[in-house]
């Protein structure tokens, strides 16, 4: 069957990888003239496969009091007021407790493996560069108590076969010495050997490339998207500003823009834009070779070969774009005051980024399909959409090989209405 995927990001790409892999003529269209222009162009590079912990949980309903007042440093949150916007507000209210924490942390985590495993198996077949390499990844705790939830979660990715050792901050120093130069203080650390590094936007390009080649598939890019055929209850295609394009079935894998593209033909998904920056800068004199999180600051250095990439943040401010030179000033400042030595902070051709991570009330994708025979969804990734793409696309083909009428997934078709705290979905 003839697939239309609806974005050339890393979810786009390596969802029709999973398609073509499995016999389908697949045409990815994005209104961007290249591939992964978006949230995969300039991401923190993490492939977080073991720390997949969701904002929507109790420790965040502390932090109210700060967003409210404008005085977190890491979130803020000046949004225009919309009914989408309060429906999902309350569903990530009502996603904030425990139970729930763990359950979407736990579901994340069983995709981030599957993902882990795919990744490294498709390495293989590309066999070119994206800056890969198993780094392991250091995320560095200030206060007891973060250690004491850091243990805690670590018992549950154990179950797994998932290493995240908390160790002291000597036992990191010996694990990753550039952390040395780092400003604390710091109580000690996560430590995941596990954990990779990767450029998501190479990566998407050099899949983009293979389907092209191996499988004939078509990249209609620059192409921009503006609605859905519609017949009855059926999707027939796509409507782009070039002419329609007609498809057995459609997958929508464009991030934080799903929703507005799905509510023309009456699905409404829960999903926010949450816009996060980076910083890709020449080495300084002690780049860490792991990558390393400051869990306090918030912000997050990965080595990609000779540059660093330095990332964080997360501003729910719509689709503006008005904060991003004093949020990448910000982001600056604070990487180059807790680790002076990581990065050359003061090269002027900084590759400054901002994009929108698409997120779920409860943090995790919306993978499946609709109500509406042939449409797809594969979005919702939130800040993990470089960990979880390959998994959540394996899904996704997997739904459509099965069909949509006999598929079930209550992040999809089966979920109930948006006025039910535990929707990401409506129909």
């Amino acid at each position: 069957m003839h697939v239309a995927v609806l974005g050339a990001g890393v979810v786009g790409v390596t969802t029709a990888h999973f398609l073509a892999e499995a016999g389908h003529d697949v045409t990815i269209i994005d209104q961007a003239a290249g591939v992964a222009r978006e949230c995969s162009a300039a991401n923190g590079a993490q492939l977080s496969y073991s720390y997949t912990e969701v904002m929507a949980s109790p420790s965040f309903l502390l932090k109210l009091p700060g967003l409210a007042a404008g005085t977190d440093a890491a979130i803020h949150v000046r949004p225009p007021l919309t009914m989408d916007l309060v429906r999902w507000g309350l569903g990530f209210l009502g996603k904030c407790t425990r139970r729930s924490a763990a359950a979407s942390a736990r579901a994340n985590l069983e995709m981030a493996v599957r993902s882990a495993q795919l990744l490294r198996d498709l390495r293989n077949e590309l066999r070119a560069d994206f800056h890969y390499r198993q780094a392991g990844k250091l995320i560095l705790l200030s206060t007891g108590r973060e250690l004491d939830d850091a243990r805690r979660a670590s018992e549950l990715k154990a179950e797994l076969g998932v290493r995240a050792n908390v160790v002291s901050f000597d036992e990191a120093l010996e694990i990753e010495p550039a952390i040395g130069a780092m400003q604390g203080p710091y109580a000690g650390a996560v430590h995941s050997p596990g954990d990779d590094i990767g450029d998501s936007a190479e990566f998407s390009e050099l899949l983009a490339e293979r389907l092209e080649q191996k499988h004939g598939a078509r990249l209609a890019l620059g192409t921009a998207i503006t609605g859905l055929i519609r017949e009855g209850d059926t999707i027939l295609g796509v409507r782009t500003a070039s002419g329609d394009i007609e498809a057995d079935a459609v997958v929508v894998c464009l991030g934080a823009w799903s929703p507005a593209l799905l509510g023309k033909v009456g699905i409404r998904i829960l999903v926010a834009p949450v816009r996060g920056y980076s910083l890709t800068l020449p080495p300084g004199r002690t780049m860490p070779s792991a990558s390393v999180t400051d869990y306090g600051r918030r912000f997050v250095m990965g080595r990609l070969g000779e540059k660093m990439r330095v990332a964080g943040y997360a501003d729910f401010v719509g689709f503006s774009t008005r904060q991003d030179a004093a949020r990448l000033e910000q982001l600056l400042d604070t990487a180059r005051s807790a680790a002076p030595e990581a990065a050359d902070y003061s090269y002027p051709d900084n590759h400054a980024w901002g994009g929108y991570r698409p997120m779920t009330p409860d943090g995790r994708p919306i993978v499946g399909p609709t109500r509406l025979s042939g449409l797809f969804v594969n979005t919702g990734h939130g800040t993990l959409g470089w960990t979880l793409a390959l998994a959540s696309a394996e899904q996704l083909a997997d739904a459509i090989a099965t069909g949509a009428h006999s598929y079930r997934n209550d992040r999809t078709a089966t979920a109930p209405t948006t006025t039910e705290a535990s929707s990401s979905v409506s129909t």
